[in-house]
C-alpha cells in the first residue's frame, strides 16, 4: 500500500513514513519534514499557522521537535518521491532538500523532483504531466509493476536498494 499527499497532507505522508510500517511507498507533494525550520522560512502569513495547531514557537518548541520527521530519520525504511515547486514561498524548497538528504544518508531508495516555476501547488499542465508521470513510474518500479504506456521516468536514487 502507498500513501501520497500534498501541503499538510504531505506533511501527513512523510509522517506516516517516518512514524509506522503500514505503507511500502509514498509520495509527498510539498510537505513539511521540519516544523521548527517551517516556522522560520514560510512567509509572514503562514509564519503563525501551526500555532493553533502545534501551540506558539518557540513556547512549544518541543512539540515541533517531537512533530518533525526528519528529527526521527533513523526510522526511516521506506521508498519515498518528493516533489517540490522551486518558487514556493508557503513550504520552502529546504524542505524537500532536507529530507532527501535523510533519505540519502539512509540509502533508503528516493526521487526528488523540483520544479522550475511552480509554487505551492503545480499550475504548469507540463508538470502536472510529469510529476504524475513520475508518481506512477516511481511506485511501478518500488513496487514491481509495470504501468502501461510511455511514462515519463524518473531517477531513484538508491535504486539498488529495491
Amino acid at each position: 500500500m502507498a500513501i501520497k499527499g500534498s501541503s499538510a497532507g504531505g506533511y501527513t505522508t512523510i509522517n506516516a513514513l517516518t512514524f509506522h510500517d503500514r505503507f511500502a511507498a509514498g509520495a509527498t507533494y510539498y510537505g513539511i519534514a521540519d516544523l521548527s525550520v517551517f516556522v522560520g522560512d514560510t512567509h509572514k502569513y503562514e509564519s503563525r499557522y501551526l500555532d493553533s495547531l502545534i501551540g506558539p514557537y518557540p513556547e512549544a518548541k518541543q512539540l515541533y521537535h517531537d512533530r518533525s520527521a526528519i528529527n526521527f530519520a533513523d526510522r526511516l525504511a521506506c521508498p519515498m518521491l518528493i516533489l517540490q515547486g522551486l518558487e514556493d514561498k508557503i513550504v520552502p524548497p529546504s524542505q524537500a532538500e532536507i529530507m532527501a538528504g535523510a533519505l540519502r544518508d539512509k540509502g533508503i531508495p528516493f526521487s526528488l523532483m523540483m520544479f522550475e516555476g511552480e509554487q505551492h501547488g503545480f499550475r504548469q499542465s507540463k508538470n502536472i504531466i510529469a510529476s504524475l508521470e513520475g508518481e506512477l513510474y516511481f511506485y511501478g518500479r518500488v513496487l514491481g509493476f509495470s504501468p502501461a504506456g510511455e511514462l515519463h521516468t524518473i531517477e531513484i536514487e538508491n535504486a539498488s536498494a529495491l
